[in-house]
C-alpha cells in the first residue's frame, strides 16, 4: 500500500473504529496447577490503571510504499526479543498521549518529529495490557519522509520497518503458545523477517490494518459513475 493511499484512509480516522481481527486475541487453552486464573488473565478483575502510549508511525520508503516503525527489545530487558511499537509510560508534564508517544520514540530511536514532518492523526482503541498493568493508547501519525533513526543501545536491539501490507485483513497469521503463571495462552501474530509480531503490538496493528482496509470516506466503488 502506498503512503498516499494510507493517508486517505487514516485522515480522518473513522468513527467508530473497526475492530481488529479476533485471530490475534490471546486465549487461555489450559489451566494447569493453579486453582484460579491469575489477575492478568481474569476478565472479571478491574482493568489496569497506569497509562502508557505507543507511536504508530507510518512513513514512505524509497518507492513511496507505506512502512511502519517497530523495534525489537534487547534480550536483557523484560520481554526481551519481542517486537514492539515505540512507547512507554506517561510521565509528569507529558502532553498525553501524543507527547508521551513522541517523547518515547525520540528516546528509543532518535526520532526527530520536525525534520521527518510528523503529523499526528489521532488514536486507536485503548488496549488493556493486563500482564504489565498498563492502559496503552496507540497514537497514529504520518511522516512526510523516512526518518533518520538511531537505536538507543540500552532500549532497542534493532529498528524494524515492515510494510503495512502485512497487517491488512487476510494477511498471514501464525499461532503460538506460552505458559505463564500456571496457564497456557495461545495467541495469534504476524510473521515477518523471521520474527513473530504478537501481543499488544499485534492487537494495535490489526486494528490499524482494519482501518486501512476500509475505503476512505466519500470514496466511490470501482465502476461507479
Amino acid at each position: 500500500m502506498r503512503l498516499t493511499d494510507a493517508i486517505r484512509r487514516l485522515d480522518p480516522l473513522p468513527t467508530p473504529l473497526p475492530p481488529p481481527t479476533r485471530a490475534i486475541e490471546p486465549r487461555i487453552t489450559l489451566r494447569l496447577d493453579s486453582p484460579a486464573l491469575p489477575a492478568w488473565a481474569d476478565q472479571g478483575q478491574a482493568s489496569s490503571t497506569r497509562e502508557a502510549a505507543a507511536l504508530v508511525l507510518l512513513f514512505p520508503d524509497a518507492e513511496g510504499e507505506a512502512r511502519i516503525l517497530l523495534t525489537e527489545r534487547p534480550s536483557h530487558l523484560r520481554h526481551g526479543g519481542q517486537v514492539s511499537l515505540p512507547g512507554g509510560r506517561r510521565e509528569l508534564g507529558d502532553d498525553f498521549p501524543s507527547g508521551t508517544a513522541l517523547r518515547e520514540a525520540a528516546e528509543e530511536v532518535g526520532l526527530d518529529a520536525i525534520s521527518a514532518g510528523v503529523q499526528v492523526l489521532g488514536v486507536l482503541d485503548i488496549v488493556d495490557v493486563r500482564v504489565s498493568g498498563f492502559l496503552l493508547t496507540p497514537v497514529v501519525a504520518i511522516a512526510a519522509r523516512r526518518p533518520r533513526l538511531v537505536a538507543h543501545p540500552g532500549e532497542v536491539a534493532a529498528i524494524l520497518e515492515p510494510p503495512v501490507d502485512i497487517f491488512l485483513p487476510g494477511s498471514a497469521i501464525t499461532t503460538a503458545q506460552l505458559e505463564r503463571d500456571g496457564v497456557v495462552v495461545r495467541y495469534g501474530g504476524y510473521p515477518w523477517d523471521g520474527r513473530h509480531v504478537w501481543g499488544a503490538t499485534a492487537q494495535v496493528l490489526a486494528q490499524l490494518g482494519a482501518v486501512l482496509a476500509d475505503p476512505p470516506a466519500g470514496a466511490q466503488p470501482a465502476g461507479a459513475p
